[in-house]
């Protein structure tokens, strides 16, 4: 009986060293050196890709903001604030009271095939609604120039790009409702279109927060 308690207490005494080993060792040791490799290394990405501007954090370039006008009395859908580009349409997202500038609740996409009435009705009402709030006096949208990205969620419901043709077809409005010339918003539009990564993987893409960023900057210098 004592060698029976003895071996038991051996071996339970042998379990907890080890418990204690590989807790120190993958509970403290790993990452403590896995974070200390991502902030010396890969700093921005482990911080977030976090967007600054005037000085403080104003979101991540991995995530989409939306640019809306403040809720009227007796509407439950935000109109867009026409004078900032706009993103993609976050369809079936939930809300986020904290961080009303996200919308984090839920992620992801509407998961409806092509012949479905709602999305039909959706992509058709989106692409009405971005010819008409894009064309202006001097310049007329065609359905045809709407491209998909702006009329359709992505697969999370959080991209931060739209094509560089979306924001082209923007450009217009954006110009004429802050009272900027069409040459200086196209230009913003250039210097923020970015290429396919490594030159062949995706697509050409343009980041809505940091274009509207630019956009600011220009505006505060106008």
């Amino acid at each position: 009986m004592n060698n029976s308690l003895a071996s038991t207490a051996r071996l339970l005494g042998a379990g907890l060293r080890a418990l204690l080993v590989l807790t120190l060792v993958t509970g403290v040791i790993y990452p403590l050196v896995v974070t200390g490799i991502a902030q010396a290394l890969f700093s921005d990405q482990a911080n977030g890709s976090e967007i600054k501007a005037d000085g403080k954090v104003v979101g991540s370039s991995l995530i989409g903001q939306s640019y809306n006008l403040p809720l009227k009395k007796g509407q439950e859908t935000p109109e867009p604030d026409l004078r900032w580009f706009q993103g993609r349409p976050q369809n079936g997202l939930g809300s986020n009271t904290v961080n009303t500038r996200y919308k984090l609740i839920l992620s992801g996409a509407t998961n409806r095939s092509a012949d479905n009435k709602d999305l039909i009705d959706w992509v058709t009402a989106a692409k009405a609604a971005v010819v008409k709030d894009n064309s202006t006096p001097g310049y007329k949208v065609s359905p045809s120039d709407v491209p998909a990205d702006a009329v359709t969620s992505s697969g999370s419901g959080l991209d931060p790009d739209i094509s560089p043709r979306y924001a082209d077809i923007q450009v217009h409005r954006i110009a004429e409702r802050n009272g900027l010339s069409v040459v200086q918003v196209q230009k913003l539009v250039d210097e923020h279109t970015d290429g396919r990564t490594l030159g062949f993987v995706g697509e050409p893409r343009v980041n809505v927060l940091e274009l509207n960023i630019a956009l600011k900057d220009l505006l505060a210098k106008s």
